[in-house]
Protein backbone atom coordinates (compact mmCIF):
# COMPACT_ATOMS: atom_id res chain seq x y z
CA UNK A 1 0.00 0.00 0.00
CA UNK A 2 1.24 3.34 -0.80
CA UNK A 3 -0.03 6.73 0.29
CA UNK A 4 0.79 9.53 -1.97
CA UNK A 5 0.35 13.34 -0.96
CA UNK A 6 0.66 16.27 -3.50
CA UNK A 7 1.81 19.97 -2.42
CA UNK A 8 3.13 23.06 -3.74
CA UNK A 9 -0.05 23.74 -5.95
CA UNK A 10 -1.63 27.80 -5.83
CA UNK A 11 -1.68 30.58 -7.72
CA UNK A 12 0.72 32.15 -9.91
CA UNK A 13 0.83 34.36 -12.41
CA UNK A 14 1.62 33.31 -16.19
CA UNK A 15 5.36 32.96 -17.09
CA UNK A 16 5.83 32.27 -13.38
CA UNK A 17 7.22 29.49 -11.65
CA UNK A 18 5.68 26.82 -9.29
CA UNK A 19 7.39 23.60 -7.38
CA UNK A 20 5.06 20.53 -6.89
CA UNK A 21 5.86 17.90 -4.40
CA UNK A 22 4.34 14.26 -3.88
CA UNK A 23 5.48 12.52 -0.93
CA UNK A 24 4.98 8.99 -0.59
CA UNK A 25 4.53 6.42 2.22
CA UNK A 26 4.89 2.62 2.14
CA UNK A 27 7.24 0.12 1.10
CA UNK A 28 9.30 0.03 -2.04
CA UNK A 29 8.35 3.39 -3.44
CA UNK A 30 11.94 2.98 -5.34
CA UNK A 31 10.09 0.15 -7.29
CA UNK A 32 7.23 2.72 -8.52
CA UNK A 33 6.86 4.16 -12.09
CA UNK A 34 5.81 7.69 -10.84
CA UNK A 35 4.06 10.30 -12.85
CA UNK A 36 2.21 13.45 -12.98
CA UNK A 37 -1.20 13.91 -14.47
CA UNK A 38 -3.56 16.60 -14.32
CA UNK A 39 -7.61 17.46 -14.95
CA UNK A 40 -9.52 20.17 -15.39
CA UNK A 41 -13.98 19.74 -14.69
CA UNK A 42 -15.09 17.87 -17.70
CA UNK A 43 -11.81 16.78 -19.14
CA UNK A 44 -9.45 13.28 -19.24
CA UNK A 45 -7.31 13.15 -16.78
CA UNK A 46 -3.75 13.50 -18.89
CA UNK A 47 -0.10 12.77 -18.57
CA UNK A 48 2.10 15.45 -17.88
CA UNK A 49 5.25 13.80 -17.00
CA UNK A 50 6.29 10.07 -15.85
CA UNK A 51 9.65 8.84 -14.38
CA UNK A 52 10.82 5.09 -13.97
CA UNK A 53 11.49 3.95 -10.74
CA UNK A 54 15.44 4.26 -10.25
CA UNK A 55 15.24 7.32 -12.01
CA UNK A 56 18.51 6.94 -14.65
CA UNK A 57 16.13 7.38 -17.85
CA UNK A 58 15.23 11.06 -18.92
CA UNK A 59 11.31 11.56 -17.83
CA UNK A 60 9.07 11.52 -20.42
CA UNK A 61 6.85 14.70 -20.88
CA UNK A 62 4.07 15.52 -22.41
CA UNK A 63 4.24 17.87 -25.96
CA UNK A 64 2.51 20.84 -23.74
CA UNK A 65 5.32 20.69 -21.62
CA UNK A 66 8.62 20.09 -22.49
CA UNK A 67 10.76 22.23 -21.91
CA UNK A 68 9.12 24.09 -19.33
CA UNK A 69 8.32 21.14 -16.87
CA UNK A 70 10.90 19.38 -15.32
CA UNK A 71 10.22 16.12 -13.27
CA UNK A 72 12.59 14.58 -10.26
CA UNK A 73 13.10 11.81 -7.79
CA UNK A 74 14.68 11.39 -4.44
CA UNK A 75 14.35 8.01 -3.39
CA UNK A 76 15.99 8.46 -0.55
CA UNK A 77 12.74 10.84 0.41
CA UNK A 78 10.45 8.61 -1.20
CA UNK A 79 9.69 12.21 -2.96
CA UNK A 80 9.04 13.33 -6.57
CA UNK A 81 8.85 16.78 -7.83
CA UNK A 82 7.68 18.46 -10.45
CA UNK A 83 9.15 21.94 -11.48
CA UNK A 84 7.32 24.24 -13.61
CA UNK A 85 8.83 27.11 -15.14
CA UNK A 86 7.19 29.40 -17.88
CA UNK A 87 3.27 28.88 -16.57
CA UNK A 88 0.19 29.46 -19.10
CA UNK A 89 -2.92 29.70 -18.15
CA UNK A 90 -3.91 26.83 -20.06
CA UNK A 91 -1.79 25.03 -17.76
CA UNK A 92 -4.05 25.70 -14.75
CA UNK A 93 -5.36 22.07 -13.33
CA UNK A 94 -5.86 20.04 -10.28
CA UNK A 95 -2.50 17.82 -10.43
CA UNK A 96 -1.93 14.45 -9.15
CA UNK A 97 0.37 12.45 -8.54
CA UNK A 98 0.42 8.74 -9.25
CA UNK A 99 2.41 5.45 -8.61
CA UNK A 100 2.27 2.46 -10.37
CA UNK A 101 3.65 -1.31 -9.76
CA UNK A 102 2.54 -3.70 -12.30
CA UNK A 103 -1.09 -3.42 -11.78
CA UNK A 104 -0.95 -1.86 -8.85
CA UNK A 105 -1.79 1.53 -8.84
CA UNK A 106 -2.09 4.46 -6.59
CA UNK A 107 -2.73 8.06 -6.65
CA UNK A 108 -2.90 11.00 -4.40
CA UNK A 109 -5.71 13.79 -3.82
CA UNK A 110 -4.47 16.58 -6.20
CA UNK A 111 -3.51 20.22 -5.52
CA UNK A 112 -4.87 22.65 -7.64
CA UNK A 113 -2.45 24.96 -9.74
CA UNK A 114 -4.16 28.25 -11.30
CA UNK A 115 -2.23 30.17 -13.84
CA UNK A 116 -3.74 33.78 -13.27
CA UNK A 117 -3.43 37.50 -14.05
Amino acid sequence: QVQLVESGGGLVQPGGSLRLSCAASGSSFSGYTMAWYRQVPGKQRELVASITPGGSSSPNYADSVKGRFTMSRDNAKNTVYLQMNSLKPEDTAVYYCKAQFLSRVYWGRGTQVTVSS
